[in-house]
């Protein structure tokens, strides 16, 4: 199986989760009651629509309180410019339960992070950073990039991103290093960034040859990096969330 993300969205890791740039997470509160009920379908899914009567932003993110048909609704995107009484429309994507804001000192019964909200009369919505969970296919996969073909030589006491797959059940919860080649590269979303790692070995076939890392550290796409983290195994963060393996908490060194 490959690196593939089945969802209905959003955004991710550390996705302990904590919020872009800015401490954000989700506490482990009992869950709140469902947001209202959805008023449309589109291709990623429900949406609903309504005017805006509050907003603010913290950190990557505005936050939007939404006046719809059925109730109130609290929705966040990536920093885009709206006002209190503007008409919107929000894909009804990754409802946070009890999710806590610290940098609002604010708790959100539910809230949806969504990959847009569309203004009423915008063509395209401000939609989050390139590569950020769409609303529907693949999200920080490596899906469009050109697969390292020639090796790259591993870290001392490291392994090739061919062995970490065939030794999965082994390596899950242990301390890793894999050195490879970026080329993928998405910072500041959930307060992480994400990273592809190739490095000659294994099959694009089936995916064994790219490695999802999440990290702290920066990087450009074609940069040689070691990487050091946790390795973790059938990581679900809910609503369709899920990796077969995953990188967590790397430390980066570039060389």
């Amino acid at each position: 199986m490959n690196l593939r993300i089945t969802m209905t969205l959003f955004l991710a890791a550390s996705l302990c989760l904590v919020g872009a740039c800015s401490g954000e997470h989700q506490s482990s509160e009992p869950e709140a009651q469902a947001g209202p009920s959805p008023e449309s379908q589109s291709p990623g899914g429900a949406t609903a629509s309504g005017t805006v009567v509050e907003t603010m932003d913290a950190g990557n993110y505005t936050y939007v309180r939404v006046e719809t048909a059925d109730g109130e609704i609290w929705a966040a995107a990536t920093r885009f410019e709206v006002a209190v009484g503007d008409s919107v429309v929000v894909p009804l994507e990754m409802p946070m339960q009890d999710f806590h804001s610290e940098s609002l000192d604010r708790t959100f019964p539910v809230i949806y992070f969504t990959s847009l909200i569309l203004r009423e009369g915008d063509a395209t919505g401000s939609a989050m950073p390139q590569g950020h969970p769409p609303i529907s296919g693949d999200t920080v996969s490596a899906h469009g990039t050109n697969p390292v073909t020639e090796m790259v030589q591993p870290a001392e006491n490291g392994m090739t991103v061919a062995h970490v797959w065939a030794e999965t059940a082994n390596l899950a919860g242990t301390k890793i290093t894999v050195r490879g080649k970026v080329v993928k590269f998405n910072g500041g979303i959930l307060g992480t960034n994400w990273i592809h790692l190739q490095d000659g070995s294994g099959s694009e076939a089936d995916g064994t040859h790219d490695l999802t890392v999440t990290t702290l550290g920066t990087a450009s796409v074609g940069d040689i990096v070691t990487a050091k983290g946790v390795l973790v195994t059938d990581k679900d963060f809910g609503a369709g969330y899920a990796y077969e393996i995953l990188l967590e908490e790397a430390e980066l060194i570039t060389d």
